[in-house]
């Protein structure tokens, strides 16, 4: 999506501020129509941004890991409440029922680690803690592995971006070929997955 690339990403970083930040992550964890928001190229852009003083890198780190915990939070609560009537649900601009059974099978192929392993998928990311929450997974495993998933992920991607500018001073100029990247990263795995499971 054009609007999420390259320089248009850093300006709407520096327009919504930590608090709009702060609020796409949470939006991308566990709200349904979150899922078409950039995660993985917004946590790095922010970093590179924290490195050139434009946000506090500690306050960043605080920010987007708390967002991310609690949106899974609200996610996994959303699950438990709904259940298996979200699936009745008809495809909508912010709702796609495939995202949905994608998770769900990942979930049962993975368990409880899926929580960790969704946070490096998009789309599955998403819906992870929904899928938790329907399976009534025991909330103290779901917290337990949310919290490691979130860490892992907005620690990884940020400081990735908040160094990687330390090392090379002009990786700015680059910085729409290294998100195009990061997409083609975090999608290997969700292709991979969709081969496997088509071959058999």
């Amino acid at each position: 999506m054009d609007f999420f690339s390259g320089e248009n990403l850093i300006r709407l970083i520096e327009t919504i501020g930590y608090l709009g930040l702060f609020g796409m992550v949470f939006a991308e964890s566990g709200l349904f129509f979150g899922f078409f928001l950039p995660g993985d190229s917004l946590l790095f852009t922010a970093g590179l941004l924290a490195s050139q003083g434009y946000l506090n890198i500690w306050l960043v780190l605080f920010g987007i890991t708390l967002s991310a915990i609690v949106g899974d939070n609200v996610g996994y609560a959303f699950g438990r409440k709904v259940g298996p009537k979200i699936f009745n649900r008809n495809d909508s601009l912010w709702f796609h029922k495939n995202n949905l059974v994608k998770a769900e099978k990942f979930y049962q192929k993975y368990g409880a680690i899926t929580i960790v392993l969704a946070r490096f998928m998009p789309f599955i990311r998403t819906f992870a803690p929904i899928v938790a929450g329907m399976g009534k997974m025991h909330y103290q495993t779901f917290l337990s592995y949310n919290i490691v998933g979130g860490m892992l992920w907005t620690f990884s991607l940020t400081l990735i971006g908040y160094y990687l500018t330390q090392l090379f001073p002009r990786v700015e100029n680059y910085i729409s070929y290294i998100i195009i990247l990061i997409v083609v990263v975090s999608v290997i795995p969700p292709v991979v997955q969709w081969l496997k499971a088509k071959n058999k």
